[in-house]
């Protein structure tokens, strides 16, 4: 059976601003914390990285070849705002540039206004955790849609805000406390409401949501007390972060949770206010893996352990601590379960409970391709996870859910958070190794061919 797509789907494909860009200090830029932050054990920084800086007429080109109808990049903030507080006229014609190159080449702009890379300058004043980030973060935003809004229909505010509570480590966050962990986090909420608010209340056409990084969470086993388990962890990875955005109030299992933590932060009636009034037209989300855990009860030596990377699971005593799936497959970097159908899972809970439009913005697998003698990389492995992920995709509109796009992670190969240049994700090769940046030439893998189909069928044939 053909799995044809809404006429107006929006098949697109992904990247972020200091993943893909480098030039990390060319034109003012100033330094965010993923240029300071030490690489990885035996991983590249984020200096060059794809060098998307210096090539993006050439890869939109591609994009176009390609057939993306969207592409979702991030804007640099310390691109846009120099750590005197001053606008950076180079930065600003950078996105000009990029967006209007997009525009001419058919693709639609959704641009994430914060992704994992808070201006160095503001992590020295205590980063999320200073109140006065909140401000920053707002007059930075209307600097964007003062100069961009007239052209893009979907704006992001902040990427997998949840990951940066849960795995801040690795994205470059210090070590902190579970208290400073989310009295960060509710400054971050509150920054999204200002801005929706900026948003809504001005001149601007188009939509704003959040992207956070959604999985469902499977109980261990049907015992009642894996099951509360699984509900618990939901609520804590999930849903404390779109209700806010969404409803703007805390779940209120998270708010146990943080008690439990003594993690609570200060919340103000003017938070309160300017949250519950200001919420979002959309829900973008990225997913890549489900979560299953089991009833962690309380005993002698059971701490809160937060999560070793993006896609792994934490544990809270009294709640719930990760468990191991044995009907799921496993990815070969990091170990993350594949589940092709816990993304309908994910998006018919998503909009079960929120009932507003929703995106994928990442999907993906990583693996170290392999560039052959004739320039050509047979990535079947790729293509197939990516199959089956858009095939639920098509089943969840089937059941209802309300998908306007589908951007897989990512466009072209980038350096990963922790894992460097040689766990690829892309449609496109970038020729340069870990630490041997070679020529930095683009090749098409056979998933571009593949993705280039699917899109062109606006489905599965």
């Amino acid at each position: 059976m053909n799995k044809i797509f809404p006429k107006d789907f929006l098949w697109g494909a992904s990247t972020s601003a200091y993943q893909v860009e480098g030039a990390w200090n060319e034109d003012g830029k100033e330094p965010s914390i993923q240029d300071t932050m030490k690489p990885f054990p035996n991983t590249t920084d984020f200096k060059v990285t794809a060098d998307f800086y210096h090539h993006y007429k050439e890869d939109i080109k591609m994009f176009k070849e390609l057939g993306l109808k969207a592409y979702r990049f991030s804007i640099a903030w310390t691109r846009i705002i120099t750590a005197q507080g001053k606008v950076n006229p180079k930065g600003i014609a950078f996105y000009n540039n990029l967006i209007n190159e997009l525009l001419e080449n058919g693709i639609e702009p959704i641009p994430t206004v914060f992704h994992f890379d808070l201006p160095q300058s503001l992590e020295e004043k205590g980063g999320w955790g200073n109140r006065q980030t909140i401000d920053r973060f707002v007059e930075y935003c209307k600097v964007l849609f003062d100069n961009y809004a007239d052209r893009v229909n979907y704006w992001q505010t902040i990427n997998e805000q949840n990951m940066l509570v849960f795995a801040g480590r690795v994205l470059g966050q210090k070590k902190k406390s579970w208290k400073e962990v989310f009295q960060g986090n509710h400054h971050m909420l509150v920054a999204q409401a200002k801005v929706m608010q900026l948003f809504h209340e001005g001149i601007y056409e188009g939509k704003i949501g959040p992207a956070p990084n959604i999985s469902c969470v499977y109980p261990k086993t049907q015992k009642p007390e894996d099951v509360l388990a699984a509900e618990n962890m939901s609520a804590f990875r999930n849903w404390l972060f779109l209700d806010a955005a969404a409803y703007g109030i805390y779940n209120h299992r998270a708010v146990q949770i943080l008690k439990s933590l003594d993690a609570m932060p200060e919340i103000t009636d003017e938070d309160r206010i300017v949250m519950r009034e200001n919420t979002a037209d959309f829900i973008a989300f990225n997913y890549y893996n489900s979560t299953t855990v089991e009833a962690f009860p309380i005993e002698a030596g059971a701490e809160a352990k937060k999560a070793a990377d993006q896609q792994s699971g934490f544990a809270i005593p009294g709640y719930f601590k990760p468990a191991k799936n044995t009907h799921l497959q496993k990815t070969k970097f990091s170990q993350w379960s594949i589940d092709p159908v816990g993304l309908r899972i994910t998006a018919n809970e998503i909009y079960d409970r929120y009932h507003l439009p929703v995106i994928i913005t990442e999907n993906g697998l990583g693996q170290e391709d392999t560039l052959t003698s004739d320039n050509k990389v047979h990535d079947d492995y790729r293509i197939d996870y990516l199959e089956q992920h858009i095939e639920q995709v098509y089943l969840s509109i089937q059941d209802g859910v309300e998908f306007i796009g589908y951007c897989p992670w990512s466009a072209i190969d980038l350096v990963s958070t922790h894992e460097g240049f040689k766990k690829r994700y892309g449609f496109i090769y970038v020729n340069r190794d870990e630490f041997d940046l070679k020529d930095l030439k683009r090749y098409k893998k056979d998933s571009f061919y593949w993705y280039q189909k699917v899109i062109a069928d606006n489905g599965l044939k």
